[in-house]
């Protein structure tokens, strides 16, 4: 096993910058997330552990020594694809073999490492099968037994779950993450899918693309565990990229004694994980972010400090277990919850809906950063 460090990596494609200021580590037996949206550089990212692309500037050091030079098959690592990327003439077994017959090991050691990885993955009684007569969830496996026989010290995946049905992923996941935490591997995990990594990652780094309109120091945005990112989004970005649905963003202004907030046709009391900020900032412009789930009916809530809100209905998606309510007050369209089995509301009802002061979260209108 080993560590990976990214010492302030960047990576150019001429004059297009792709990665900037790339500046963390992903710990020793970790599995940690990329996210973020198409185009953010998540995949670059892995390519560049992998060795299978050059870094433009900084250090990447995994272990105790810097690999910028060091060939892919030197770094000791194995990597998952999007594709299964099997080879369609061989049997399964020669499929995991593959390459280890390259690396021309002795034939008892393969046959162990083989059908240890298939006892492990469930894959016993299918090694002599083609792909071909394999399901998409076997073939996966298949290429994950490829990566394991190596006994890697970093696992490397890059979106390898998107080519499933929405149950064979959830299934995946599942799978994947006991076999990381069975194997204890440090891994690097590639997705666009937010849930994906809210349910697999110990940490997860959220990504942007690199913008030029609005320059950033990195587009690292955030790195912490799934609940961190969720609970304390250090920015705009992040808040609005970690939930489903996104979390709700107004405009809203501080009152001049610091403790209130005028939005939404109304005023509310400061969260308490805000005052000292707030304080700071009398008088002035912030942005409100408050998530769905915090945005419930009159009858369906017992919240301690609530600000009323009344709105115009504008589209209800019923889910079986909740109903996601989107509403239009003024110009602003708000997205809150409600309980599946009771009456629901209609588009063009008028609706009043209760939101939870204490879980508002307060962000600067010009950086975007989460007020301090």
């Amino acid at each position: 096993m080993a560590s990976i460090r990214f010492d302030r990596i960047g990576k150019s494609f001429g004059e297009t910058e792709i990665i900037k200021n790339l500046d963390f580590s992903v710990n020793d037996g970790e599995f940690m997330v990329f996210v973020g949206p198409s185009g953010c550089g998540k995949s670059t990212v892995l390519r560049m552990i992998a060795g299978l692309e050059t870094i433009s500037t900084g250090e990447l050091w995994i272990g105790d020594r810097v690999v910028n030079d060091v060939h892919p098959k030197d770094r000791d690592i194995a990597m998952v694809f999007q594709s299964y990327a099997l080879y369609p003439h061989m049997s399964v077994y020669d499929n995991i073999a593959f390459g280890l017959k390259i690396r021309k090991l002795p034939d008892a050691d393969i046959r162990k490492r083989v059908q240890d990885a298939a006892d492990l993955l469930g894959l016993d009684k299918l090694l002599d099968r083609k792909p071909k007569a394999l399901s998409g969830g076997q073939r996966q496996r298949v290429a994950l037994g490829r990566a394991i026989v190596r006994n890697p010290s970093v696992f490397l995946f890059d979106e390898p779950l998107s080519n499933l049905d929405a149950e064979l992923r959830v299934q995946m996941r599942a799978e994947i993450s006991k076999l990381q935490r069975r194997l204890n591997t440090t891994t690097v995990y590639v997705t666009h899918d937010q849930v994906e990594a809210m349910t697999m990652g110990q940490r997860i780094a959220v990504l942007s693309a690199c913008d030029k309109a609005h320059p950033r120091d990195t587009n690292l945005m955030q790195c912490g565990s799934p609940m961190d990112l969720y609970d304390r989004p250090d920015n705009i970005f992040v808040a609005r990229f970690i939930g489903t649905p996104n979390m709700n963003i107004v405009h809203a202004r501080l009152g001049d004694d610091g403790a209130t907030l005028s939005s939404l046709g109304g005023s509310m009391p400061v969260s308490a994980q805000f005052k000292e900020a707030a304080q700071a900032r009398r008088g002035q412009e912030v942005m409100l972010g408050i998530r769905p789930e915090h945005i419930g009916a009159p009858h369906e809530v017992d919240w301690p400090q609530i600000q009323a809100v009344q709105g115009q209905v504008e589209m209800v998606e019923l889910l079986g277990h909740e109903a996601i309510l989107h509403f239009r007050v003024g110009e602003q369209i708000m997205v809150g919850r409600l309980h599946s089995h009771g009456r629901l509301p209609s588009p063009g009802d008028t609706v009043t809906m209760h939101l939870k002061c204490e879980a508002i979260h307060l962000f600067d209108p010009v950086t975007e950063l989460r007020l301090r």
